[in-house]
């Protein structure tokens, strides 16, 4: 492909702005930041009409993080990043692309990611911000990997982050106790030997009303906010992305006991509890259960998960994570990768 290239256009590989350097891309570095304060279920339910011991049983979640305003979605991606790139070992003069996923950024222009690599000093960095709701980190980590094995980028710097509390209504029943806000980062370079193993996504648009908001932003005023059917979300997670979650272990060549860790999006306790039963993993493989402290954080919660995973010390630089993320539309995108 290279000579047909050269020959069409004249462009040698070795001209272009990042020459292949490695065959393999990797996650060098992961960082998040959590909102200072926490609101455990006692004090969520002062505006809900629950009580604390159905939301924990209903989802697991005891606690959950939510931002102030001066805890903007650029603030909390920027402190996550500065910390992913200090653990990746470069500076953001070094990063040729900054990708955040977001469900939550209100203020479209100029881009949430550009305004990002400004704050970072990433000033040579091209930018962009994707939004596939709890599915989008995952989704473009996969296009991060995709873009450093094919060598169009070097070191690229992966966000989700979601401020969720600027959406949910305090008073939804059905979801109010659900959601948090938070933002998690890694930043992907290359590497000698495989990182990521085949990504694994799909969107299924028979369910695209499953998730969805109340009215536009533009409408006469009226605040949109989140809506979800829970029910029917649970049972497609049973039925198409927990299958999917096997498929993404075949596909990486890698046996269920051979998982260091599973990092599911964290949407409810007993979702990832069913799908780690039908993947069979044992009690060697650790299980993120971050949902139970921080709560849905929908874009920011694989990452969040995953840095919370490292913190505790029960995996190794080395290990292998399958790390799935499934939201509204209804899509799921996960992969195998190798922990930093």
């Amino acid at each position: 492909m290279e000579k047909a290239l050269t020959r069409r256009t004249g462009i040698k590989v070795s001209d272009t702005p990042h020459p292949r350097t490695s065959s393999y891309g990797r996650i060098l570095g992961v960082g998040s930041y959590r909102p200072r304060a926490v609101i455990d279920n006692a004090e969520l339910c002062r505006t809900l009409d629950s009580t604390p011991e159905w939301i924990e049983t209903r989802s697991g979640i005891r606690e959950r993080r939510f931002a102030a305003p001066d805890e903007t979605l650029e603030h909390m991606a920027v402190a996550a990043s500065g910390k992913a790139l200090a653990q990746a070992g470069i500076g953001p003069e070094d990063l040729d692309f900054v990708l955040i996923a977001t469900m939550t950024n209100l203020l479209h222009a100029p881009p949430l990611s550009a305004r990002i690599a400004r704050s970072l000093g990433a000033d040579r960095a091209a930018a962009l911000d994707t939004s596939a709701a709890c599915s989008g980190f995952c989704h473009t980590l996969a296009i991060a990997s995709d873009m450093v094995s094919a060598g169009s980028a070097r070191h690229v710097l992966v966000i989700g982050a979601d401020r969720m509390t600027d959406i949910v209504q305090r008073t939804d029943r059905g979801s109010a106790f659900l959601f948090a806000d938070g933002a998690g980062a890694v930043v992907v370079g290359p590497s000698d030997e495989p990182g990521f193993g085949p990504v694994v996504r799909r969107t299924d648009s028979r369910y695209v009303d499953s998730v969805w908001m109340t009215a536009p932003w533009a409408e006469g005023g009226e605040h949109p906010w989140l809506r979800i059917d829970g029910r029917r979300i649970f049972r497609w997670a049973m039925d198409e992305v927990a299958p999917a979650a096997e498929e993404m272990l075949r596909v990486a060549g890698v046996a269920p006991d051979q998982l260091g860790t599973f990092v599911p999006h964290q949407a409810n306790v007993r979702m990832i509890e069913l799908m780690a039963d039908r993947l069979g993993l044992g009690p060697e493989t650790v299980v993120a259960r971050d949902v139970v402290h921080t709560g849905n954080t929908s874009a920011a919660s694989v990452p969040l998960a995953l840095d919370a995973v490292l913190a505790e010390g029960r995996v190794s630089r080395g290990d292998t994570a399958l790390l799935i993320g499934f939201g509204a539309g209804l899509s799921f995108a996960g992969q195998v990768v190798v922990l930093p």
